[in-house]
């Protein structure tokens, strides 16, 4: 275990060096942010000292190493923008992000392993076919198309939940949590679900393939022939066959969630690192957008590593492999 958690980390350090590298050049590339930073009165001596002040006088080049260096150090740079630490900044965002994408996931794993689960129970029957059916709705509909049916039925119409915000928070430890509220969770439950959809109908779709092959293998034939029922079959043998591939896929689409909760944190106007980089892009905030990819990241990688973790568990080959 300790040469597999070794060997992992050495991927993990290649692959953020390859994101950094690619992330800096395409970003250091593209616009000219002292444009927006500088007023367009401003005199050459003004811009020259704002460019030397955030290192945008320097070559490329020079200013990667001076980036790895820093960040090397947690120091990701000054946001052009908020003229605060790049990562100070993320941070601040992190927890609501990480809320939302926690209880999306949490919603998609405890709606569709169930609905599969007896989907391929029952297959052909007509609440079969009504599951799948939506499973695909889940994958065709745009997510900001969801997002605004969702504000017209339940906050205009129906006026039961509100259509935007974070609502009361508590904080714990330092960090601001809106799931130990009431009001928080009457903000959540909207963009929750909305992000929730996606992974959802993937799930579905999961359990359900997982569970028709579970079926027709030798070892839930040979419990059934020994007088077990099929719901403690189904607790015993198929559960632990279908978590295997769900496992995976929900560590994957939690990351994807946390990447790219974008336009669920625009539509419902949610105070999360989604939205604060859709800003960042449109004020050239280099740090910031560095910033973020690099985070995500390492999210990205953090969440694999678990998922191996909890792939060698439930199968013993995994760990021999």
């Amino acid at each position: 275990m300790t040469v597999f958690l070794l060997k992992r980390l050495g991927e993990a350090i290649v692959a953020l060096f390859v994101v950094s590298v690619a992330v800096f050049a395409g970003v250091y590339a593209i616009g000219d942010p002292l444009s927006l930073l500088v007023p367009p009165d401003a005199t050459a001596a003004t811009e020259a000292a704002i460019a030397a002040e955030l290192g945008l006088d320097r070559p490329l080049p020079l200013q990667y190493a001076a980036f790895v260096a820093n960040a090397l150090e947690g120091d990701f740079g000054v946001s052009f923008f908020y003229r605060e630490p790049a990562l100070q900044v993320i941070a601040e965002r992190l927890p609501a992000t990480l809320e939302l994408a926690t209880v999306a996931m949490v919603i998609a794993t405890f709606v569709g392993v169930p609905l599969g689960l007896w989907a391929g129970m029952h297959p052909g029957t007509i609440l079969d076919r009504t599951i799948v059916t939506g499973s695909v709705l889940g994958f065709s509909i745009p997510t900001f198309m969801v997002g605004l049916v969702f504000i017209l039925v339940f906050a205009v119409v129906l006026g039961w939940l509100p259509s935007g915000g974070r609502g009361d928070t508590v904080e714990v430890f330092g960090v601001r949590l809106s799931v130990l509220t009431l009001d928080g969770w009457t903000h959540l439950l909207l963009p929750a679900a909305n992000l929730a959809l996606f992974p959802l109908a993937f799930i579905v779709r999961l359990a359900r393939s997982g569970m028709r092959e579970a079926l027709s293998l030798d070892f839930v034939r040979f419990a059934r022939a020994q007088g077990l029922s099929r719901g403690k079959v189904v607790r015993l043998h198929i559960l632990k066959f279908v978590a295997i591939p769900i496992v995976t896929l929900v560590g994957l689409q939690f990351g994807i969630l946390i990447a790219f909760a974008v336009v669920t944190e625009q539509i419902f106007a949610w105070p999360g690192m989604g939205k604060l980089l859709i800003d960042a892009i449109n004020q050239l905030d280099r740090p910031l957008i560095v910033a973020y990819i690099l985070m995500t990241s390492v999210l990205f990688i953090a969440i694999n590593l678990v998922v191996d973790l909890l792939y060698g568990l439930l199968d013993p080959r995994a760990r021999l492999g």
